[in-house]
């Protein structure tokens, strides 16, 4: 016997969460997630940094939205999610200027040492400073949007993979775990397993890549201090923060993968400390914690946010790379808007919203002008 819903989101990551949340009361909805925890994979792995300047256009518009939605709902939380933390980036003068958006203003040398002391001053020539950037509590906030659905009639089903998925008649009829759904709308937020949820589902993956990406908490002689920006290479090969009296610390490798519980390769973060301690005064001297997470991403860099044309019902939410935080809100209120307004038929009432594999959610902005603040 086969549970019916509206909506069923395949994925209990930081989008399927934010999604629930977000169609929460609207409609009927349940969530399965393959682990027997929630966002047990990349959204467990994340930096913790929100930044307005990182990323293509169009993640940088989720972002100012996802932070105005944020700061809306931290006005209302006994503890908030956001905290103010700049993002300071560090490089050549030509690789710096490539980078730096409209969201980063250039900063002379000088000042780039001042808001980090811990760099050597020939460690690099030019700097970019966004202080519009914030911390993410992403803990609390995957909290808040699990309490928000639960409360609100969204089921959670957990250690539920999806063995089955088919379409019949107007809907769909899916298998995980031990249960079975029957749901207008299936949503694949499968992370890096959204391509090969397609292909269980008999739709045409859209050729996303898994990325590594490692991270890990060190020891340090020298800690930085309270209200550190956070210190990115313009040429994307490290990138640190303050973690208490502690350092995150990452390579920023973009390695290609499978879809896997992603582990660190030997000798990444050695490599990685020997360099840090030749570029600033930290003083690595040992490591506390070390993951691997997947940025799983679409050729072009921008999340998938869609109906299949050639699936009815079938709704993309996937290929976020390193944005899922950043863009999570704001990609929850337009996937929700999307879904209640086109009830599974490929395209949403009344607007000319792209459709399909290569719909993306820069055409969706372009194509619904929906609540860009500028």
């Amino acid at each position: 016997m086969s549970a019916n819903y509206d909506v069923v989101i395949v994925g209990g990551g930081i989008a399927g969460l934010s999604l629930a949340s977000a169609l929460a009361g609207k409609c009927s909805v349940a969530l399965v997630e393959a682990e027997q925890t929630l966002a047990y994979h990349t959204s467990a792995r994340s930096a913790r940094q929100l930044i307005p300047s990182y990323g293509p256009p169009a993640v940088q518009e989720l972002t100012l939205r996802t932070l105005e939605l944020i700061a809306a709902q931290d006005a209302n939380r006994p503890e908030p999610v956001l905290s103010p933390r700049s993002f300071l980036l560090i490089g050549d003068d030509a690789t710096v200027r490539e980078q730096a958006s409209g969201h980063m203003r250039p900063i002379t040398h000088a000042e780039a040492l001042e808001l980090c002391p811990a760099l050597l001053p020939d460690s690099f020539s030019a700097a970019g400073l966004d202080t519009g950037s914030f911390a993410c509590n992403a803990p609390l906030l995957l909290e808040d949007h699990r309490r928000h659905a639960e409360a609100n009639g969204v089921d959670i089903i957990t250690g539920a993979r999806v063995h089955s998925a088919q379409r019949l008649g107007s809907g769909w009829q899916l298998g995980a775990g031990q249960e079975g759904f029957q749901a207008g709308v299936v949503v694949n937020a499968a992370g890096a397993w959204a391509d090969e949820l397609a292909v269980l589902s008999g739709v045409e993956k859209v050729q996303l890549q898994p990325y590594r990406r490692t991270a890990a908490i060190v020891d340090v002689e020298h800690p930085l201090p309270e209200g550190s920006p956070m210190v990115a290479a313009a040429d994307d090969s490290f990138y640190f923060r303050r973690d208490g009296e502690q350092v995150l610390i990452s390579p920023s490798e973009h390695e290609p993968s499978g879809p896997e519980d992603a582990q660190p390769h030997p000798g990444d973060v050695e490599a990685l400390i020997a360099r840090l301690n030749a570029l600033t005064t930290l003083g690595i001297r040992g490591v506390r914690q070390v993951w691997t997470g997947l940025r799983t991403e679409a050729a072009d860099g921008v999340p998938v946010v869609g109906f299949d044309a050639e699936a009815p019902g079938f709704f993309w939410l996937a290929g976020q790379g390193g944005y899922g935080f950043q863009t999570s809100s704001g990609i929850a209120e337009l996937a929700a808007g999307l879904i209640l307004a086109g009830q599974g038929t490929g395209s949403a009432a009344g607007s000319n919203t792209a459709t399909g594999p290569a719909s993306r959610t820069a055409e969706a902005l372009a194509a619904t002008r929906w609540s860009i603040r500028r």
